[in-house]
Parts: structure tokens; C-alpha cells; sequence
């Protein structure tokens, strides 16, 4: 869990832990516990400290602005490459091909084929929808 929390994420630009606490993470080596007196000379100027404050939330704001911009440049990029590679397909009547059987691709045999056919389209509808047949006449919806 630690080292998820402290990895680099490429989506959002930086680490989780950051986008939480606004710092980067400590190994996790023994901390020093420094005494109340010293706490209490540190927070003893209230405005200072509260305006201090006011500025790492809004550091914080900011770093989680940055990391949903570059979370949705990925998307961004990631559909772009993702669109490139998709081919436009072009269906006729007549054209035959196999049919593949996606239910074997899940509970396959080893030596058993997940193709079946071969199917002629007979019709073709609006968005790539065709209706098949078989060589038998028989027509498949």
C-alpha cells in the first residue's frame, strides 16, 4: 500500500500522497517527536501560522486542479491512440466470412475452434448491423 501511495502515477502527474498532504513522501525511517515547548514557541505567532496554513490549502487546491487537467489530457490521449487504431469496416451483401464464438473464448477446448461458419451477409442495416445466413437458407438475426 505504501508503495502505491509514493509511486508516480502518469495520469495525474504525480504521487497520491502528494495530492493529499501537498509534500512529497518520507521513507519511512524513525521520526523525531519534538517536545511540547518547542510546538508551543513554533504556533506561538496565530496569525502567521493560520496564514501559513491558508496558503498550503490553497498549494493543495491547486495541485489537484494540475492533477485533474493532466488526468484528463491522458484521456484525451490515451482515446486518441486508442480511435487510431480502430478500422473502419465496410460491410456488403454477399461478402462471407466466419463468425467468431465468443462464449468458447471463455470456456474453451484446447483443441477446439472458436470460429464458426462461413455466414453470408444478406442484409445490411444502419451502424454496421447485418443480418446472416448460412449456406443451409438458414437466416441468423
Amino acid at each position: 500500500l505504501w508503495a502505491f501511495r509514493a509511486a508516480f502515477k502518469t495520469p495525474i502527474g504525480c504521487t497520491p500522497y502528494k495530492l493529499v498532504y501537498i509534500k512529497a513522501r518520507d521513507l519511512p525511517i524513525e521520526l523525531e517527536h519534538k517536545a511540547y515547548w518547542a510546538l508551543k514557541h513554533a504556533n506561538f505567532y496565530l496569525q502567521t501560522a493560520g496564514d501559513h496554513k491558508k496558503v498550503q490549502l490553497n498549494e493543495l487546491n491547486e495541485l489537484r486542479d494540475q492533477a485533474y487537467e493532466n488526468s484528463l489530457i491522458y484521456k484525451e490521449k490515451t482515446k486518441r491512440l486508442h480511435d487510431s487504431k480502430i478500422k473502419d469496416r465496410v460491410f456488403n451483401i454477399d461478402d462471407r466470412f466466419l463468425l467468431f464464438n465468443s462464449r468458447l473464448k471463455i470456456f474453451s477446448g484446447k483443441l477446439k475452434t472458436r470460429w464458426s461458419g462461413p455466414f453470408t451477409i444478406t442484409q445490411v442495416f444502419a451502424y454496421g448491423t447485418v443480418e446472416l445466413s448460412r449456406s443451409t437458407g438458414q437466416i441468423l438475426r
